[in-house]
């Protein structure tokens, strides 16, 4: 069984600092990309940032100079650390990873079960 777990979630004021970490466990043999996505209540889900095998990552544009992603590949860890929160960051945070697991013959998405990270004003 292939789990992806995360903490780091809470309740910070605006102009703070929070970082979340996610790590992927089970019969995992390889990671092509590993990310976070989030959803405010009522929106859709939305891509936060992303690293793809050979480090290139992808940000919206919403947290480009604020956030930071980074990926352990020896420990199959993403990190996001979030700088400067703003109130419409709060949301739930999903940790995302696109994974070939023992006895399956392509990659699929798994998700973590969410943290809220919530942005006081």
């Amino acid at each position: 069984q292939v789990q992806l777990v995360e903490s780091g979630g809470g309740l910070v004021q605006a102009g703070g600092s929070l970082r979340l970490s996610c790590a992927a466990s089970g019969s995992i043999l390889s990671i092509y990309v590993m990310g976070w996505y989030r959803q405010a209540p009522g929106k859709q889900r939305e891509l936060v940032a992303r690293i793809i095998t050979g480090d290139s990552t992808n940000y919206a544009d919403s947290v480009k100079g604020r956030f930071t992603i980074s990926r352990d590949n020896a420990k199959n860890t993403v990190s996001l650390q979030m700088n400067s929160l703003k109130p419409e960051d709060t949301a739930v945070y999903y940790c995302n990873a696109g994974m070939l697991i023992s006895g399956s013959s392509y990659r699929r998405d798994y998700w973590g079960q969410g943290t809220q990270v919530t942005v006081s004003s």
